[in-house]
């Protein structure tokens, strides 16, 4: 373990390490590191991160959090897209011998595979094989996975599955993330069904508010739906500019979303639920009726729309911001 004085979380040593190595920040990147220790702690005892615990960490930076969750977690992954942090990384972490980092974009990562151990440094997923050979190589497995699984065996080394005992490998997912790609890694964890129980991580404050909306208020949209379908939702603090080096323009807030075991509404077809609450929210002034017939990829008429909320009782000048999932899913089985 480190000295709470001597690690990152300490304004002077984050700056010692970037002068050190000459690091410039990176805009494309949106790299603001935390140097709070408090903040840090309300992050883990958010995540509930124990010794049982193996965590993915996306976006270290140069290791601020990652030290306190490799004292804290069994193994932690730390998966940065910035080879320049590599080296410092390296410095920063060396007192961890329960922390692996790899070289990649989390967007192109396959979690299942990282936490079985099957990426190198610098993000290979073999020694010697190209992102095009793995994908090769995967689906020649996968395959081979159907076939032993259509013969009365276990499918291997498939979905969090460890092929040596054949249990489930699952993981917490923690981190810091950019503002700019909230979003996309959080929908393509949600929607990619990666093997995580959780995911706790530090966004801006509104759009931590909008995950966590309820229907009827100024900050409810289709993200908050889209997030809701998959996770609870549980804002766990708010956190201001000072708290980051350099210092964001906007406040930012720790949400930890927890995978619900199944959806909590039954919808004959998610997909087409996703488009119309997505047509829903393109104009929020609008009504539902024209926000679903002004989408043309719908296909919906007004007099279809009407028809719609008229069995369920709604009135026919009602908001998309006001519908709850539930009757968004009876909406949408409706207009099928």
């Amino acid at each position: 373990m480190i000295d709470d004085t001597k690690k990152l979380s300490n304004p002077q040593v984050t700056i010692e390490t970037i002068q050190k190595y000459g690091f410039q920040f990176q805009k494309r990147f949106g790299q603001n590191f935390l140097i709070d220790g408090h903040v840090i702690r309300k992050i883990l005892r958010a995540a509930d991160i124990s010794k049982e615990d193996t965590v993915v960490e996306i976006g270290p930076g140069i290791g601020t959090l990652t030290q306190y969750l490799a004292e804290a977690a069994g193994k932690v992954y730390a998966v940065e897209i910035d080879e320049k942090l590599l080296p410092i990384l390296g410095d920063t972490l060396s007192a961890y011998d329960n922390v692996s980092v790899v070289n990649r974009d989390i967007l192109k990562c396959d979690i299942s595979r990282l936490i079985r151990g099957e990426y190198s440094r610098d993000g290979a997923p073999e020694p010697d094989m190209t992102i095009g050979e793995e994908s090769k190589a995967r689906s020649g497995a996968e395959r081979g996975a159907e076939a032993r699984a259509e013969a009365g065996t276990k499918a291997e080394a498939v979905n969090g599955i460890d092929a040596k005992t054949e249990e489930k490998v699952m993981c917490k997912i923690v981190a810091n993330l950019p503002y700019y790609i909230t979003t996309p890694i959080i929908m393509g964890l949600l929607e990619g069904q990666v093997p995580a129980e959780s995911i706790t991580v530090m966004v801006q404050k509104e759009v931590a508010e909008r995950m966590a909306a309820a229907p009827g208020s100024k900050t409810y949209g289709a993200l908050s739906l889209a997030v809701q379908y998959y996770a609870y939702t549980y804002l766990a603090a708010n956190v201001p500019p000072n708290c980051f080096m350099p210092r964001p323009a906007v406040g930012s807030a720790v949400i930890r979303l927890t995978r619900r075991a199944k959806p909590p509404v039954e919808v004959a077809d998610a997909a087409w639920m996703f488009r119309i609450i997505r047509a829903s929210f393109n104009e929020r002034r609008k009504t539902l009726v024209n926000g679903l017939r002004n989408d043309p990829a719908l296909g919906i008429s007004k007099e279809q729309a009407e028809e719609a909320l008229q069995k369920m009782g709604l009135s026919l000048t009602v908001r998309g911001e006001t519908l709850s999932l539930e009757q968004f899913a009876s909406l949408s089985d409706l207009l099928r």
